[in-house]
């Protein structure tokens, strides 16, 4: 066997993997996409819409404790220094 032929046997391989690869990637899609409307239309996704909206109040609630972290972050830093000069 000559090198061309070996060059010319591994593009073949090469392409042949990536063909695979490319292949198995658009069947995950399709199949992902077609669960996604199932679950959409089968109305499971409703709990996850409702999280969501949820989850937006403790984050809220959470950005007004931060003058409460900055002041105990704050006196740790102090405290820290004094002992370790």
């Amino acid at each position: 066997m000559t090198i061309a032929e070996m060059f010319g046997q591994s593009g073949v391989l090469t392409l042949l993997g990536m063909g695979v690869v490319f292949g198995f990637l658009i069947i995950l899609v399709l199949f992902m996409t077609l669960v996604a409307k199932i679950i959409h239309a089968l109305g499971w996704d409703i709990d996850a819409q409702e999280g969501q909206s949820a989850q937006s109040v403790p984050a809220a609630a959470a950005a007004g404790n931060n003058a409460a972290v900055v002041a105990a972050i704050t006196a740790a830093v102090n405290e820290y220094r004094k002992t370790n000069q």
